[in-house]
């Protein structure tokens, strides 16, 4: 029995190592293209939902010893799935102490002799 789920796990692991090519090759296609990146990642994160709220949820454990085992992975294998977004704040901060910076740039060159 053992033997089964090595196999469905080596399936499993080669269906995910396909799975994050294509999205690398896909997100090498769109490179400069920020709506195009913007859709591949809005994808994404369709799909982290549809599974977290689909068969993950009807997966979890009905049982104590089946919630352990299952808590003891998620802090062993590196903690929750968790996409996060961009902070749009923090972007527009950064972008606005960039121009700033510039202007600052251009101040001092105009104010050259």
């Amino acid at each position: 029995m053992n033997n089964g789920i090595n196999v469905d796990s080596k399936k499993l692991s080669f269906k995910l190592q396909a799975i994050a090519t294509a999205v690398h090759d896909a997100s090498e296609i769109c490179q400069g293209d920020t709506i195009a990146l913007l859709a591949l990642l809005r994808q994404l994160e369709q799909l982290h939902r549809e599974i977290r709220d689909g068969v993950f949820q009807e997966s979890l454990p009905d049982n104590r010893q089946a919630l352990y085992a299952l808590l003891k992975d998620i802090e062993s294998e590196g903690g929750w799935p968790y996409i996060e977004r961009m902070r749009l704040q923090a972007y527009i901060a950064n972008m606005q102490q960039e121009a700033a910076s510039e202007n600052e740039e251009l101040k001092e060159k105009r104010s050259q002799p």
